[in-house]
């Protein structure tokens, strides 16, 4: 870092997709290091939650629809100092829905951001591994990777993305990227592979409790690698890139990833083992043209480090038991027994290229 960080005492932080899975907890994490949150969501509660203290709120709005001026009067109400976008679909959705909600939305907000008066408000612009597609065979990828997404997915991201660099280079918006490796959590959706085998552990658990057989665990075919961050490490690098200086983020895309390739097979065998169950997983048959995704995904995080004084803190097995402690009974017992693919140092130290 060439400089110090600001405070995020007293800062006003408006949380696009504040009700979602990263944005609930941004707003948490955020209003406990003494910021005064916002958070906006078209499901937004009439009452914020408790954790957002006396200065926080809660504001109605349907991003998707929602037009530049109307979302530059909820950041001017709020007199933002930061603007987190961590709203989109990834689940659920065709490619003209994911591209409103990833692609659309942050076209408005980067015309409303330049739009607004005063000082420039800084933008943290959530992004994805899958921006990139195919990154180097067994090796970490660079933010200088060229993205080639292969999925809807990817794809409106990388539009997101780009309309953020393109107004910082001809608006002046003062925004970053952070390119997330895949997150995982208490709470994650069950779109996700993560959070499908967390849910169906979290009925087996139930059927064992009651004496019965838990159904087997079928699943697509369990072929890839994938770079796995934890929620928690994820909101250190919001608040970080928060509250950096301008002049070191403004304009970067940055990659937050643990740096270590986990293969899927390995991670659901090691959820199994940790919620202590035993129960049969069956891989369905991988058909001629059924892979819709790259196999390997592997970040380097080193710009991390150096912009943002940041790196992964929290092991892979941290993260497993969080998520399990969200579905299994308090009373069902878990393994502790370590397996090879656990990593309690930080991931990336020696991954680099």
């Amino acid at each position: 870092m060439s400089s110090e960080h600001r405070p995020v005492t007293g800062l006003s932080v408006v949380v696009l997709g504040g009700t979602g899975f990263l944005g609930r907890r941004i707003g948490a994490a955020c209003a406990a290091a003494g910021a005064r949150v916002h958070l906006v969501s078209r499901g937004a509660p009439a009452v914020p939650a408790p954790d957002l203290g006396s200065e926080g709120s809660a504001v109605g709005l349907d991003l998707v629809t929602a037009s530049p001026r109307e979302i530059a009067a909820v950041l001017a109400a709020a007199d933002a100092d930061v603007v987190v976008n961590a709203a989109g679909r990834a689940w659920q959705a065709d490619e003209a829905q994911m591209a409103a909600g990833n692609a659309e939305l942050v076209e408005r907000v980067v015309t409303a951001l330049a739009a607004l008066p005063g000082p420039p408000v800084r933008l943290v612009q959530l992004g994805t591994v899958h921006e990139y597609g195919a990154g180097a065979p067994d090796a970490a990828t660079g933010e200088e990777h060229e993205p080639a997404p292969v999925t809807p997915y990817g794809r409106t991201k990388l539009a997101g993305t780009r309309a953020v660099l393109r107004a910082r280079r001809e608006q002046g918006v003062d925004g970053v990227v952070l390119r997330l490796a895949n997150v995982i959590g208490a709470g994650v959706p069950q779109g996700s592979l993560f959070g499908r085998v967390a849910a169906h552990l979290g009925a087996a658990a139930q059927a064992d409790a009651r004496g019965e057989k838990a159904a087997e665990l079928r699943l697509p075919p369990l072929r890839a690698a994938r770079d796995l961050v934890d929620a928690g490490d994820v909101i250190a690098a919001v608040l970080a890139a928060a509250t950096a200086p301008q002049a070191d983020v403004a304009g970067q895309v940055i990659n937050v990833g643990r740096g270590t390739a986990v293969p899927m097979r390995a991670l659901v065998d090691r959820m199994i083992a940790l919620s202590g169950l035993e129960l049969q997983v069956v891989e369905a048959a991988e058909g001629p043209g059924s892979r819709t995704d790259v196999a390997w995904q592997c970040l380097d995080v080193s710009r991390a480090r150096r912009l943002l004084g940041w790196r992964p803190l929290r092991s892979l097995d941290d993260s497993l038991r969080e998520l399990l402690a969200s579905v299994l009974p308090p009373e069902h017992p878990r393994s502790g027994t370590p397996l090879g693919i656990t990593a309690d140092a930080p991931a990336e130290e020696g991954k680099q290229p």
